[in-house]
Protein backbone atom coordinates (compact mmCIF):
# COMPACT_ATOMS: atom_id res chain seq x y z
CA UNK A 1 0.00 0.00 0.00
CA UNK A 2 1.00 3.82 -0.58
CA UNK A 3 0.96 6.04 1.72
CA UNK A 4 -1.40 8.25 -0.40
CA UNK A 5 -3.96 5.41 -0.26
CA UNK A 6 -4.58 6.31 3.50
CA UNK A 7 -5.64 9.69 2.38
CA UNK A 8 -9.31 10.23 1.17
CA UNK A 9 -9.61 11.80 -2.33
CA UNK A 10 -12.56 13.42 -3.23
CA UNK A 11 -14.41 14.61 -6.64
CA UNK A 12 -17.67 16.06 -7.11
CA UNK A 13 -19.19 18.84 -9.27
CA UNK A 14 -19.04 22.28 -8.54
CA UNK A 15 -22.35 24.30 -9.90
CA UNK A 16 -20.35 27.21 -9.13
CA UNK A 17 -17.44 26.51 -11.05
CA UNK A 18 -19.20 24.27 -13.39
CA UNK A 19 -16.27 21.41 -13.22
CA UNK A 20 -15.46 18.70 -11.69
CA UNK A 21 -13.06 19.43 -8.38
CA UNK A 22 -10.60 17.63 -6.62
CA UNK A 23 -9.79 17.79 -3.36
CA UNK A 24 -7.57 15.63 -0.09
CA UNK A 25 -8.98 17.01 2.97
CA UNK A 26 -6.32 17.42 5.71
CA UNK A 27 -3.39 16.90 3.13
CA UNK A 28 -3.65 19.94 1.12
CA UNK A 29 -5.54 23.08 0.47
CA UNK A 30 -7.12 23.64 -2.55
CA UNK A 31 -7.75 20.96 -4.83
CA UNK A 32 -7.45 20.43 -9.12
CA UNK A 33 -10.57 21.01 -11.31
CA UNK A 34 -11.65 20.07 -14.45
CA UNK A 35 -14.33 18.46 -17.09
CA UNK A 36 -14.19 14.90 -17.15
CA UNK A 37 -14.26 13.30 -13.09
CA UNK A 38 -11.83 9.94 -14.44
CA UNK A 39 -9.08 13.02 -15.06
CA UNK A 40 -9.65 15.27 -12.24
CA UNK A 41 -9.46 11.72 -9.97
CA UNK A 42 -5.87 10.93 -12.23
CA UNK A 43 -5.09 14.35 -11.45
CA UNK A 44 -5.82 14.54 -7.90
CA UNK A 45 -4.01 11.24 -7.25
CA UNK A 46 -0.46 12.35 -8.61
CA UNK A 47 -0.99 15.93 -6.94
CA UNK A 48 -1.41 13.99 -3.92
CA UNK A 49 2.00 12.01 -4.37
CA UNK A 50 3.37 15.14 -5.00
CA UNK A 51 2.46 16.58 -1.27
CA UNK A 52 3.46 13.53 0.52
CA UNK A 53 6.92 14.44 -1.11
CA UNK A 54 6.83 17.91 -0.23
CA UNK A 55 5.82 17.22 3.51
CA UNK A 56 8.71 14.51 3.17
CA UNK A 57 11.27 16.93 2.22
CA UNK A 58 10.55 19.69 4.08
CA UNK A 59 10.62 17.13 7.05
CA UNK A 60 6.90 18.24 8.18
CA UNK A 61 4.89 15.33 9.91
CA UNK A 62 2.21 13.93 7.42
CA UNK A 63 -1.42 14.91 8.65
CA UNK A 64 -3.44 12.06 10.32
CA UNK A 65 -4.39 9.97 7.47
CA UNK A 66 -8.54 10.38 6.70
CA UNK A 67 -9.31 7.34 4.14
CA UNK A 68 -11.09 4.26 5.89
CA UNK A 69 -11.69 6.38 9.22
CA UNK A 70 -14.24 4.88 11.49
CA UNK A 71 -16.43 6.95 13.01
CA UNK A 72 -17.51 6.79 17.00
CA UNK A 73 -21.11 8.42 16.57
CA UNK A 74 -19.78 10.84 19.13
CA UNK A 75 -18.00 14.10 19.66
CA UNK A 76 -17.85 17.32 21.91
CA UNK A 77 -18.98 20.27 21.16
CA UNK A 78 -18.23 23.65 22.28
CA UNK A 79 -21.47 26.04 21.91
CA UNK A 80 -20.89 28.86 24.36
CA UNK A 81 -22.95 29.68 27.71
CA UNK A 82 -25.37 30.99 25.46
CA UNK A 83 -26.12 28.93 22.51
CA UNK A 84 -26.19 25.75 25.14
CA UNK A 85 -28.91 27.87 27.23
CA UNK A 86 -30.80 28.80 24.13
CA UNK A 87 -31.02 24.83 22.94
CA UNK A 88 -31.44 23.94 26.21
CA UNK A 89 -34.82 25.68 26.22
CA UNK A 90 -35.65 24.43 22.66
CA UNK A 91 -35.27 20.93 23.76
CA UNK A 92 -37.73 21.69 26.65
CA UNK A 93 -40.23 23.53 24.46
CA UNK A 94 -39.96 20.33 22.13
CA UNK A 95 -40.36 17.83 24.72
CA UNK A 96 -37.17 16.33 23.76
CA UNK A 97 -33.63 15.60 25.80
CA UNK A 98 -30.59 18.20 24.72
CA UNK A 99 -29.03 15.39 22.69
CA UNK A 100 -31.52 14.41 20.73
CA UNK A 101 -32.77 17.99 19.85
CA UNK A 102 -29.48 18.31 18.49
CA UNK A 103 -29.10 15.30 16.88
CA UNK A 104 -31.89 16.64 14.49
CA UNK A 105 -30.94 20.03 14.09
CA UNK A 106 -27.97 18.81 13.47
CA UNK A 107 -29.72 16.37 10.60
CA UNK A 108 -31.84 19.01 8.91
CA UNK A 109 -29.49 20.19 5.93
CA UNK A 110 -28.90 16.42 5.17
CA UNK A 111 -32.13 15.14 5.09
CA UNK A 112 -32.45 15.74 1.19
CA UNK A 113 -34.40 13.57 -1.10
CA UNK A 114 -32.09 13.47 -4.30
CA UNK A 115 -28.42 12.12 -4.44
CA UNK A 116 -27.52 14.92 -6.45
CA UNK A 117 -28.91 17.42 -4.14
CA UNK A 118 -26.57 15.86 -1.31
CA UNK A 119 -23.57 16.18 -3.46
CA UNK A 120 -24.58 19.65 -3.75
CA UNK A 121 -25.01 20.51 -0.20
CA UNK A 122 -21.35 19.25 0.29
CA UNK A 123 -19.98 20.88 -2.40
CA UNK A 124 -18.06 23.84 -0.57
CA UNK A 125 -19.42 27.18 -1.29
CA UNK A 126 -16.17 28.17 -2.91
CA UNK A 127 -13.00 26.33 -4.55
CA UNK A 128 -9.80 27.23 -5.01
CA UNK A 129 -7.20 25.84 -7.46
CA UNK A 130 -4.58 26.90 -5.70
CA UNK A 131 -2.27 24.74 -3.66
CA UNK A 132 -1.42 25.17 -0.40
CA UNK A 133 -0.79 23.10 2.73
CA UNK A 134 -3.31 23.20 5.32
CA UNK A 135 -2.53 25.23 8.54
CA UNK A 136 -0.97 23.00 11.55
Amino acid sequence: MKVSDKYLKIVEWSEEDQCYVGRCPNLMVGGVHGDDEAKVYQELCVVVEEWIEIYKKDGDTLPIATAGKKYSGKFNLRVGENLHEQLSLDALRAGESLNSYCVKKLQEPYALTSREDRKGLLTPASQSSSLKKPPL
